[in-house]
């Protein structure tokens, strides 16, 4: 079981911005942030469902290859929630919301690239 993840982002301010907009559908917020006086290393912050967070955002560099983060949710209109509110935080479509029955005949996902052009998911694994 994964604890927690995180990126690197080129632009902090902005990518902190687009997670607590993109992120917010699903139940996620802006739980702590570190300065890099007390991580010693960079500014962070750090999203989830109360009380922890488990996906970092961290001031820096973007991660040379752009990375993949997927987020289970438990419906489908989450999902929509999601890539509604990603678009709208500036993310750019990577996949609207939809069936993906390469994968199994229940994943329905949505797709949208990150301020860095992370692909940033969610997916529902359940039935209609």
């Amino acid at each position: 079981m994964i604890d927690h993840t995180g990126i690197f982002a080129s632009n902090f301010e902005i990518s902190k911005t687009f997670y607590s907009g993109a992120l917010s559908a699903i139940g996620y917020q802006l739980l702590a942030e570190f300065p890099a006086s007390v991580t010693r290393h960079t500014d962070v912050a750090g999203f989830g469902e109360p009380p922890k967070p488990d996906f970092w955002v961290s001031k820096g560099t973007s991660n040379i290859s752009p990375i993949h983060v997927a987020f289970r949710v438990n419906s489908r209109s989450l999902v929509d929630a999601f890539y509604k509110a990603a678009i709208a935080a500036g993310g750019r479509d990577n996949g609207a919301p939809g069936l993906r029955p390469h994968y199994h005949p229940n994943y329905y996902g949505a797709f949208v690239l990150d301020p860095d052009g992370h692909n940033i998911e969610a997916v529902c694994h359940e039935p209609a």
